[in-house]
């Protein structure tokens, strides 16, 4: 038996959801290319506010989001805002490819897994949940961290107040970036930061995946609630209630919003930390490059424990705004590409 079977026949009998999309039913090429258009948008729309964060995470003044925005637009311009973009771009592409797929393989595999273990259908549906969460930010981080190093590279640069801006090298693109990381560092220098990425985006992306999974069965059953107290006392006089494609986006949305919320704040000082070993140089003068510890430390002297919660508005805001985008998105793009449409109506 399969998760979406379970679900559909555990849920309520007074509330008709629209039937899930599993691995099976999708048009993998329309998948992937669709994917890749919708998420590019995507992207484009966010990452002004991924710039802030990081320029924030690597200064060693404290400054607000909007006098980072006021400096960076009045320094370099709204171009300063997209610095390192079609890098990422580059690597979005790829990396939300192996994304999708470990995500969307590893919940049919293990939701099937769990329901013929007897699991009930919600703590199935939350292990599944978590679980592709886990696998498909360690399959993503192959491809993203040498992205992730070239791109905060590429967005610190011209920075008066970074941390490091005395002692970064100055690139000329992502292209030259990557050659000049290569050269000095080797490969080695491209996934600096891997097992802090590891370490913050998958369990990240497990609570996200677990806390989507929950919060959608809680508004939904709120809804149920609400719906249950507006029928007649017999309970007769109304026909179950089968909400429309709008009212599914906007619990998706809502419950991506709680999720990402959640995971923004718990992995906070994970992702500061990480950021500030991406952005430094490797050995110059002798001199090697900080470890995990003195990193922290470092954060520790510059601010106090609160410094390695800064930038926690933007990425609060860019986790909470990116999952509600890219959940409606995601489900979205698996509608326009399952195989059979006439099955989901």
């Amino acid at each position: 038996m399969s998760l979406s079977a379970a679900a559909e026949e555990d849920s309520a009998p007074d509330i008709h959801l629209p039937a899930d999309i599993d691995w099976q039913m999708l048009d993998k090429s329309k998948f992937f290319v669709l994917g890749a258009a919708l998420f590019s948008g995507v992207s484009a729309t966010l990452y002004p506010v991924v710039v802030l964060k990081t320029r924030q995470q690597v200064c060693q003044a404290h400054l607000s989001c909007f006098k980072t925005a006021v400096s960076i637009l009045r320094h370099e311009g709204l171009r300063g805002l997209y610095r390192g973009f079609g890098t990422s771009l580059t690597g979005t592409i790829p990396a939300r490819a192996l994304y999708m797929t470990a995500l969307e393989v590893t919940k049919s595999n293990v939701g099937t897994a769990t329901v013929r273990l007897g699991f009930p259908e919600p703590a199935a549906s939350t292990i599944a949940n978590a679980a592709a969460g886990l696998s498909a930010a360690m399959a993503a981080q192959l491809v993203w961290t040498p992205i992730d190093v070239v791109s905060q590279r590429l967005m610190v640069q011209g920075n008066p107040s970074s941390s490091s801006s005395s002692s970064m090298s100055k690139y000329c693109g992502g292209v030259d970036a990557f050659r000049k990381i290569l050269r000095s560092d080797g490969l080695r220098g491209l996934y600096r930061g891997f097992g802090m990425s590891i370490l913050t985006y998958a369990p990240s992306n497990a609570v996200w995946w677990a806390s989507y999974s929950v919060a959608q069965r809680l508004v939904w059953d709120g809804l149920g609630c609400y719906y249950y107290c507006r029928r007649e006392p017999d309970g007769k006089g109304s026909a179950p209630f089968r909400p429309d494609s709008k009212t599914v986006m906007a619990v998706q949305g809502l419950s991506a919003a709680m999720a990402g919320g959640v995971s923004a704040l718990i992995t906070m000082p994970l992702d500061t930390i990480k950021t500030r070993l991406q952005v430094l140089d490797g050995e110059e003068n002798g001199r090697r490059p900080p470890t995990i510890g003195q990193t922290v430390r470092n954060l520790v002297r510059e601010g106090g424990w609160a410094a390695c919660y800064r930038g926690l508005g933007p990425r609060w805001a860019s986790m909470s705004v990116s999952a509600t985008t890219m959940i409606t998105t995601y489900e979205f793009l698996k509608r326009l590409s399952a195989k059979r449409q006439e099955s989901l109506t």
